[in-house]
């Protein structure tokens, strides 16, 4: 007995799909529901399953070779089929342009930098700064010198976010905010919520929690304009897309209802989200239904981002890195210099949708409930009178 392996649907729009990686060789056991391949989409990168247990006795489809919903990808047999009734289909050469990645080159030991010059007055030299070129991820193949074909989720990445720049009238408005108390109080509530939770607490979910409860406050934020039929949607949910960096691009899944969350219900959320983003487990449904976006470009250092709003939605919070720096701080009547964490937080919007003023208002909130710092009924639920 023999069971075909087919391409099922993965969302509703998507019609056809990648195969990116086979799991399992001709000739190798398969359990009913193991992990058979990888399958990229428009919309998400996700694994297929075997229908049954048994031999995989022949692939159809090749790696990198794209095919229609419904489509036979292999053959799975009774434990007992002989494998050797089909010969593996041989995954798609590589081009011949494409030369090997360099084997890794252990640096060199640090030679001591030579002394600079003398110079022509009194005053101290000052000392060159140290480079510091990033090197690739542990494991990643280097890119320099190679000619790669573009993956199926880059192109999707690509083609979306040059039709969001076409159909709409985009542009950014920024503000600064300080986070010190916000700070000092994930610091203290970080080991507890860790031993609690199971889970490292970053900035990240009260960033989402700040921008929810604005979204709440200022609905025109949170919309979709169909220009076909005349109409705007504001919507009475808060479904945010969390941009999350993978190692085959940009993947943005979805925490659904995040206005009725808490801070560490959001936790949960996105760790949940980045985890099987980067690991190729999202499903369609983690990745539909975006009302509002949030791409976090300062947790690589940035200091502020112009993001690009995606289609069908009215924004996109940019959050930049947190940095310590001087700052203005009152103090009763009086104005004093103290050390303060500040951050850029940059709203991209359509313009057709979202006036300068609405932008200005919307972050504002968001800058006023981070100041506030006032979470800890979301990070101590038990604590509530």
């Amino acid at each position: 007995m023999t069971v075909s392996v087919t391409l099922p649907a993965l969302g509703e729009s998507v019609t056809e799909g990648t195969v990116t990686r086979w799991l399992k060789q001709v000739g190798e056991r398969v359990e009913a529901d193991e992990p058979l391949l990888e399958v990229s989409t428009d919309k998400v990168d996700t694994e297929i399953p075997s229908p049954a247990a048994g031999v995989l006795l022949e692939i159809t489809v090749a790696e990198d070779e794209t095919v229609e919903v419904g489509a036979a990808l292999a053959v799975i047999g009774t434990p007992d089929a002989a494998p050797e009734a089909a010969a593996p289909l041989p995954s798609t050469p590589p081009a011949e342009t494409l030369p090997p990645p360099a084997a890794p080159v252990p640096p060199a030991p640090a030679a001591p930098a030579p002394a600079p010059p003398p110079l022509p007055t009194p005053v101290a030299p000052i000392p060159a700064l140290p480079t510091a070129p990033a090197a690739p991820a542990a494991g990643a193949p280097s890119l320099r010198g190679r000619t790669v074909p573009i993956t199926r989720l880059r192109r999707a990445i690509g083609d979306n976010l040059k039709r969001a720049l076409q159909e709409q009238a985009q542009l950014t408005t920024t503000v600064e905010a300080d986070v010190t108390r916000l700070m000092r109080l994930r610091a203290l509530a970080k080991d507890g919520f860790l031993a609690r939770e199971g889970l490292k607490l970053s900035p990240m979910p009260f960033f989402v929690k700040a921008a929810a409860q604005a979204l709440k406050a200022h609905p025109v934020v949170n919309a979709r304009l169909d220009e076909a039929a005349g109409t705007i949607t504001y919507f009475d949910t808060e479904n945010i897309g969390i941009a999350v960096d993978t190692e085959n691009g940009l993947l943005t899944p979805v925490v659904k209802a995040a206005g009725d969350l808490t801070v560490a219900g959001l936790a949960r959320a996105v760790h949940d989200l980045a985890d099987r983003a980067r690991g190729g487990h999202l499903t369609p449904d983690d990745v539909s239904g975006a009302t509002f976006t949030i791409s976090n470009t300062g947790s690589r250092g940035a200091l502020f981002d112009t993001v690009i709003v995606p289609p069908n939605q009215a924004a996109i919070l940019g959050v930049g890195a947190t940095v310590r720096r001087p700052g203005v701080v009152r103090s009763g009547d009086d104005e004093v210099i103290g050390i303060r964490d500040l951050v850029h937080l940059s709203l991209s919007y359509d313009h057709r949708l979202v006036d300068g003023a609405d932008a200005a208002r919307y972050l504002t909130t968001v800058k006023a409930i981070l100041e506030s710092a006032a979470f800890e009924d979301d990070l101590y639920p038990d604590a509530k009178a």
